[in-house]
């Protein structure tokens, strides 16, 4: 396992704060992810504004759900950027792999 050059605590903030619409992803060089969650929240947005609200809770809340789940692996040391690198809280020390 490699660690990664993206900076942890931006990580973190930018998935806290704005992680629904994806900018965490696209800071760590993971676009499809990125354009999923910024796709899911643009589309509750039009649904929620053209008073489907059914539709728009489906996509705000699979959106807030991957947020979460994203959040929680930076916490923890187990997401990895767009180059397969794992971003490490400070201190963290890399295990190695053994295939």
């Amino acid at each position: 396992m490699v660690k990664s050059e993206k900076n942890y605590a931006v990580a973190v903030i930018l998935s806290s704060i704005f992680g629904v619409f994806g900018i965490q992803h696209f800071y760590l060089g993971r676009y499809v992810l990125g354009f999923l969650d910024l796709g899911l929240s643009i589309s509750g947005i039009i649904y929620l504004a053209n008073g489907h609200v059914l539709e728009s809770t489906i996509c705000f809340g699979a959106d807030i759900l991957h947020t979460i789940w994203v959040t929680v692996e930076l916490f923890i040391g187990k997401f990895k950027d767009g180059n397969g690198h794992v971003v490490c809280y400070p201190g963290q020390k890399l295990q190695k792999d053994f295939e």
